[in-house]
């Protein structure tokens, strides 16, 4: 457990960060790199939220700023930028998930973050990756009778061969 007073920034965060998650999920997990407030997170799926439950509740991380899909054509990836504004002052750590065409799943977070429910939703509407656990996956912005997934690569527009 981090001391959750406000301290002054310091770039020794950025190792601190770095060696609680490794020491907690070794062989789950790999910090690809760090930099000055940010720490780079490559995860295995199925630990995704374990990750993001210690980083809730050990590390402080208070806020889940964007949950994001990319499609890789081959895989499709799952990023999420989550925050701490207090004991690590504006520190985010990137966690980036590949999930696999034929099984497009990863567990919720929005149980640890709340504001990660649209985000999730956002991506499942765009991209087709199922959130596992979300309380209700539906489109937001799209009619309810699509039954494709606009932002993909395999998606062509009308018009377009």
């Amino acid at each position: 457990m981090v001391d959750k007073a406000i301290r002054e920034y310091s770039d020794a965060w950025m190792g601190e960060i770095k060696g609680a998650l490794e020491s907690k999920f070794s062989g789950k997990l790999e910090v690809t790199s760090t930099e000055t407030r940010r720490v780079y997170v490559k995860a295995q799926r199925e630990a995704l939220h374990d990750i993001c439950l210690f980083l809730h509740d050990e590390l402080n991380f208070e806020h889940c700023a964007t949950v994001i899909g990319v499609d890789m054509v081959d895989y499709m990836q799952v990023v999420y930028h989550i925050l701490n504004y207090t004991n690590y002052r504006g520190t985010m750590v990137e966690i980036t998930v590949d999930v696999p065409n034929d099984d497009l799943h990863v567990q919720s977070v929005s149980d640890i973050w709340g504001g990660s429910n649209w985000h999730e939703r956002e991506q499942w509407e765009l991209f087709g990756i199922v959130f596992d656990g979300h309380p209700r996956l539906e489109r937001l912005l799209t009619p309810k009778t699509y039954e494709f997934f606009p932002f993909r690569k395999s998606y062509k527009l009308r018009g377009w061969d």
